[in-house]
């Protein structure tokens, strides 16, 4: 296979981010659950497994988008499509710490995914069904 071209670089650096930083609220949900007490413990521990179980599932897309496997280009196009509206209602909720950052790294992933560079060594010259 050819070498990786730096849009794949570039997009897999920006879905990680979004996994760590996933993981890590996740986590810090967690933990304030387990210290704390929080006022409904169940959704706690709900909110606290999803930010973990989804910061994983971006972590693992970002490894198949720098080993430049096929499949991972469409669960990190649809994660980027779902962080836009995510970011918007937080700078429109005035929480601009979360909301820009989403926005610059849902931008530049799409972005760099969608490139001709990305699609040429993720789906080959003549498409998918190349031999």
């Amino acid at each position: 296979m050819s070498s990786r071209p730096q849009t794949l670089t570039v997009a897999s650096a920006m879905v990680a981010v979004e996994g760590i930083a996933a993981v890590a609220l996740g986590g810090y949900v967690a933990v304030e659950t387990v210290i704390g007490k929080p006022s409904d413990l169940i959704s706690s521990i709900f909110v606290a497994a999803f930010g973990i179980l989804v910061g994983a599932g971006l972590l693992w897309v970002a490894w198949g988008i720098l080993q430049m496997l096929r499949w991972s280009r469409g669960p990190g196009v649809i994660t980027q499509i779902f962080a836009l509206p995510v970011a918007i209602t937080l700078i429109q909720s005035q929480q601009y710490a979360y909301g820009i950052p989403l926005v610059v790294a849902a931008v530049i992933a799409l972005v760099t995914l969608l490139a001709p560079q990305s699609t040429k060594a993720l789906m080959g010259e003549d498409g998918p069904d190349a031999s």
